[in-house]
C-alpha cells in the first residue's frame, strides 16, 4: 500500500478543490498508476518560493506517507482545453521536489491528474 502525501501550489488552491487529483489517487490512475493499493495521508499547500517545503514532507513522512506527489499544475498548464508541459505555477518544481526527496528521504513523484499526453510521471528519490 502506497501512503500518499499531496503538496499543491499555493497558486491554485483557491481555484482547485483537487477534485481530479483524488480521484486519480483513488482509482491509481494518471499519477498514481505506478501504486497497487493507495491511502491518501494528508494534503498540504506549498507557499512561494517554497521554503518550508522540507518540513512539510517531513511532516507528512511522520503521518505515515512513504511518497509525496507534486500537483500536475505545478509544471504543465491547460491549453485550448488539453493539458501541455509548461506554463505550471512553480519554474523551480524540479529542484524543489529533489531537495525534498534528499532532505526528508522520501520518494517524490512530479504528477497526479490531468498529465499532458505522453508524460510520464518523473520520480526522484
Amino acid at each position: 500500500m502506497a501512503a500518499i502525501g499531496l503538496i499543491r501550489c499555493e497558486k491554485n488552491e483557491n481555484r482547485c478543490p483537487l477534485t481530479g487529483c483524488l480521484k486519480s489517487l483513488e482509482n491509481r490512475v494518471q499519477g498514481f498508476s505506478g501504486h497497487e493499493q493507495t491511502e491518501l495521508v494528508g494534503v498540504f499547500t506549498c507557499h512561494c518560493p517554497g521554503d518550508d517545503l522540507i518540513d512539510k514532507a517531513k511532516i507528512l513522512k511522520s503521518k505515515g506517507a512513504d511518497t509525496i506527489h507534486i500537483c500536475t499544475c505545478t509544471f504543465a498548464s491547460k491549453n485550448d482545453g488539453a493539458w501541455v508541459q509548461g506554463g505550471g505555477f512553480c519554474e523551480k518544481v524540479d529542484e524543489l521536489m529533489q531537495n525534498v526527496s534528499n532532505e526528508a528521504q522520501i520518494t517524490c513523484i512530479k504528477g497526479t491528474a490531468h498529465l499532458p499526453e505522453g508524460y510520464q510521471p518523473q520520480t526522484f528519490s
